[in-house]
């Protein structure tokens, strides 16, 4: 099977085009439906207009409109891709026929695809129709990939007894690039400099092009000066950003309550409890909030590891932390251009509650990535857990703690137990609170045979630490090789 090559204008993506070339040219009759979906701004529409291009397919991007409006652009579309003249179509059963005669055996992208289900509800089951044994798709050979940003529609097209469940062969979610490759995307040599930029910005693509006008820090001396010329300057589109992710959320009503969720959040209340007391509302009022942001992907629901109790929620895009934490409190400042009065102020802030979170994500990121070759297994799982040390009446955070794939019938085996710290040098004392952590955990029943305790710094390790053999060191540079 011959694939249809990845344009060298297209960064990294590399899973994704092998996923969507695959769909793309596989001869099997069965394949017939792919969903794309992934948060805005994440390439989705760059990768699968490649991909049109490339295998001569037929793209149609959908915009807010009506279905009468949208018909009439459907129509100029198929008709431009069929040579010239004009379709008119009275409905979405006429329209789809016409498309798959014209395009035949190639492939079909509809883009942005909850705008067409928002104006014309019943184009799921037509497009079912379309692709039933005997639908104009099936007969025509045509391969049709949906794509939106829109989550919960996206998730929804396939759930429960909704019209096309069963009939996907592709579920594609895009996602931002991972820390290595954001920063070979915005030319960033220097990993204190990436890690920096990655907690502004994060993986998302479009952050580096459309939206800094492809304006990068050119050095570390260049941050604060970058900072105050892009994410701080209101005449700069990615300064509004943050606040257009939500409102773009078609499941979003009351974006106010949003808001003081993801605050809290940034503020470091990862409980449902601890969000709940941050906004002074009842538990019972942020449940659906919470669940809406997770379906949406800004927020992600973790469960500690090791320790059975409530789940801890921690948002997804460092832009989002970066706005509640810093731009949402100096609002008023930054919107009358005294931004260099607001970020002079929020240093610490930045440093402590923005930089650090990023850089133990960072951190776990890299830990789910090393494999057998550092730790001595598989890797089954990675997250951050609290100990309770009941002798001292204190808990003890361990901010990397990977564990092997679970085997039935036996302990939970801990492969190493990590602490994470952006601006401080660790010293002894750092592996003297993860000796004790393992410690407990051994008289709790885990493996601990094999655990390797690991020290992540972005500021370096003391002499005597580095003279020990018993621990693993991870700097910035070893965070950033490649891997």
């Amino acid at each position: 099977m011959d694939l249809p090559r990845k344009p060298e204008r297209v960064f990294g993506r590399v899973r994704e085009w092998d996923g969507l070339a695959r769909f793309a040219a596989s001869p099997s009759a069965d394949v017939r439906l792919g969903i794309v979906s992934g948060r805005r701004r994440q390439g989705k529409t760059f990768l699968l207009d490649a991909l049109a291009e490339q295998t001569g397919g037929f793209f149609f991007a959908a915009t807010e409109s009506t279905e009468r409006e949208t018909l009439e652009r459907f129509g100029r579309a198929v008709a431009a891709f069929a040579g010239g003249g004009r379709y008119a179509f009275n409905n979405w059963e006429e329209a789809l026929e016409r498309l798959f005669a014209v395009v035949g055996n190639r492939l079909v992208v509809l883009d942005e695809f909850p705008y067409l289900v928002k104006a014309s509800p019943s184009l799921p089951s037509e497009l079912q129709r379309a692709l039933d044994p005997r639908g104009q798709a099936r007969v025509a050979g045509s391969r049709v990939l949906l794509c939106g940003s829109a989550m919960s529609v996206m998730g929804g097209l396939l759930a429960g007894t909704a019209p096309l469940r069963g009939r996907a062969s592709l579920e594609l979610i895009v996602k931002p690039l991972d820390y290595r490759q954001a920063a070979q995307f915005w030319g960033i040599a220097d990993p204190r400099l990436a890690v920096l930029v990655h907690s502004v910005v994060g993986g998302t693509p479009a952050y580096r092009r459309e939206f800094v006008a492809g304006d990068a820090p050119d050095s570390l001396a260049d941050f604060d000066s970058w900072v105050l010329r892009t994410v701080l300057n209101p005449q700069v589109p990615l300064f509004r950003e943050a606040r257009y992710l939500l409102a773009e959320e078609t499941e979003i009503r009351d974006v106010a309550l949003y808001h003081a969720v993801l605050g809290a959040i940034a503020g470091g209340n990862s409980t449902r409890g601890g969000i709940a007391g941050a906004i002074g509302r009842p538990s019972t009022d942020i449940g659906h909030p919470l669940s809406v942001l997770e379906d949406s992907q800004l927020i992600v629901r973790e469960a500690d590891p090791l320790t059975k109790g409530k789940p801890l929620y921690r948002i997804c895009e460092p832009l989002l932390v970066y706005y509640e934490a810093i731009m949402r409190r100096q609002w008023t400042l930054l919107e009358r251009g005294y931004e260099q009065v607001a970020w002079s102020g929020s240093q610490s802030t930045f440093l402590s509650k923005v930089v650090g979170p990023n850089f133990e994500s960072i951190c776990r990121d890299w830990a789910l990535m090393a494999g057998p070759a550092i730790f001595g297994d598989l890797v089954g799982h990675v997250a951050s857990a609290s100990i309770n040390d009941a002798k001292s009446r204190t808990q003890i955070e361990v901010d990397v703690v990977v564990l092997a794939a679970e085997e039935p019938g036996l302990p939970k085996r801990v492969l190493s137990l990590g602490e994470s710290k952006w601006d401080r040098v660790m010293d002894v004392g750092h592996v003297q609170r993860l000796e004790r952590a393992r410690e407990l955990l051994a008289g709790k029943g885990y493996d601990v045979s094999s655990t390797l305790l690991a020290c992540y710094s972005g500021a370096g390790f003391s002499p005597a630490l580095r003279a020990r053999n018993d621990v693993l060191l991870v700097d910035l540079e070893t965070l950033y090789a490649a891997g």
